[in-house]
C-alpha cells in the first residue's frame, strides 16, 4: 500500500474489517460505513476482477456489471500491475471453493 495512507486510521479500518467473523457481521458494518451504491460499486469492481481473470472479454463485464469499458480498464490494469490484491482475493476465494466442493463430494 502506498506509504502516504499508512495511518492510525486506516489501520483501524483495516483492523475493524480484520476482526468480522461472518456475513451478517460484514454486510452490518458496511452498511454502517458505506453508502449503498458505494458497496455496489465496490462489488462490481471486484466481479468484474473475478471476470477479467476468468477471461471474459470488457463488453460482457460491461452488460454483467454495469460498470464502464474504463472502469474495466482500471480494474484490468490493478490485476496486471497493482498491489495484488485482487489477485491474492480471487486465489483465495477460488481455493476455497475448491475445497467447498471437494468437501460436498465427499459427502456422497
Amino acid at each position: 500500500m502506498n506509504e502516504k495512507m499508512k495511518d492510525e486510521k486506516m489501520n483501524l479500518l483495516f483492523e475493524s474489517i480484520l476482526s468480522l467473523e461472518s456475513i451478517d457481521e460484514c454486510y452490518n458494518f458496511f452498511e454502517d460505513l458505506c453508502t449503498v451504491p458505494e458497496l455496489q460499486e465496490m462489488s462490481r469492481r471486484l466481479f468484474a476482477a473475478k471476470l477479467l481473470s476468468e477471461n471474459c472479454i470488457y463488453n460482457e463485464i460491461a452488460e454483467q456489471t454495469g460498470l464502464s469499458t474504463a472502469t474495466i480498464s482500471r480494474v484490468n490494469r490493478c490485476l496486471k500491475y497493482g498491489a495484488d490484491g485482487y489477485a491474492t482475493i480471487l486465489a483465495r476465494m477460488r481455493e476455497k471453493e475448491s475445497a467447498e466442493s471437494g468437501e460436498s463430494g465427499d459427502r456422497t
